[in-house]
């Protein structure tokens, strides 16, 4: 089987512009009305997600809501709590539509430097009412503007603490972004390597929450390109701190998805973190569906790529098919 853990949900113009006019309004109150199409809607804007998907041959989505979904650099906080829950409910019910094929992954209502404590009730409410098995968090609710600490910081403990409490991992994935300086793609990259740093950086948050499940998006950012520069650093830490582990040991604290479109990627991925920390993740469909000329392919045929690293084991592509994942969402059913 295989099982992709990085994919968005796709929906239908009204969901569209349902975000547009909500990126217009300004002020107090709640959301700007409320979904308002029929599953007959949902299912259409399906048709395309779910042949790319089958021609692809993905058994399974984890599907989570698009990035920019909630707004959590917003000031309001009743508007952040009613779009979050609206996104997490048109996710439960595409799931609704096709549960052999699609699994729930929900968003959270987080508010740029406000407490994680927020979240409980919401993230509760989708495991137990929605059937959700992880989430997708923003390592940056602030969109660019700093206010809220990284992610080895004690603010996020109270978030760690439910998700241990619910046994549901987290996926690290960069949000909306509020300026112009740095571009989409390099904003997502950069937030999820900042994110994935602080946390092999400060080796107290995976003590205190031994059970805690990360996935860095992305491949992991740029953790795995920076490596060994990190390594001189960690070396230094050691023979100061002698009870300091090695940033090998840090490395396996996460896990990582195959969101990287190209083949070399992925082997430097897996050599750098080992099989047993990656997780097959397509991010499909998005902007990665285009066909690359030269193999005829689109790009986020993860697949191919796995499939043509002639050094893996069966045994290896087990794990990063499935076996990883079903490890990790361990409220995946089988």
């Amino acid at each position: 089987m295989i099982i992709d853990t990085h994919a968005h949900i796709s929906g239908p113009m009204e969901m569209y512009e349902y975000f547009r006019g909500l990126a217009g309004t300004s002020g107090g109150g709640a959301a700007v009305g409320k979904f308002a199409f029929s599953d007959e809607r949902l299912e259409e804007s399906l048709k395309d997600h779910m042949v790319e998907v089958s021609g692809a041959g993905t058994d399974l989505q984890l599907v989570c809501p698009r990035p920019w979904a909630v707004p959590t650099g917003d000031r309001r906080a009743p508007l952040i709590l009613e779009v979050t829950r609206q996104v997490n409910d048109m996710v439960a019910r595409s799931v609704k539509l096709h549960p052999d094929r699609f699994v729930g992954l929900g968003a959270l209502p987080q508010r740029a430097g406000v407490s994680p404590k927020l979240c409980a009730e919401e993230l509760e409410r989708c495991v137990k009412e929605l059937g959700f098995i992880g989430f997708k968090i923003n390592p940056d609710p602030g969109e660019g503007a700093a206010e809220s600490p990284h992610m080895g910081d004690e603010y996020w403990y109270p978030l760690y603490e439910k998700m241990v409490e619910f046994d549901v991992p987290g996926l690290i994935h960069g949000g909306p972004y509020r300026f112009s300086r740095e571009p989409e793609l390099g904003y997502f990259v950069t937030e999820e390597s900042v994110a994935g740093w602080a946390l092999l950086r400060t080796p107290q948050v995976f003590k205190d929450f031994p059970n805690l499940k990360i996935i860095i998006g992305h491949g992991g950012g740029y953790i795995p390109y920076q490596v060994g520069r990190a390594k001189g650093f960690r070396i230094a830490e050691m023979a100061r701190d002698p009870s300091r582990e090695s940033l090998e040991e840090s490395l396996h604290h996460l896990y990582y998805d195959t969101v990287l479109y190209n083949q070399e990627s992925i082997e430097l991925l897996i050599k750098v973190v080992g099989v047993d920390r990656c997780l097959f993740g397509s991010d499909k469909p998005a902007n990665g569906s285009v066909i690359d000329p030269k193999t005829g392919h689109a790009l986020n045929d993860i697949k191919q790529y796995i499939d043509a690293i002639e050094w893996l084991s069966e045994a290896d592509r087990y794990a990063i098919y499935e076996g990883n994942a079903r490890q990790v969402y361990s409220r995946l059913k089988e």
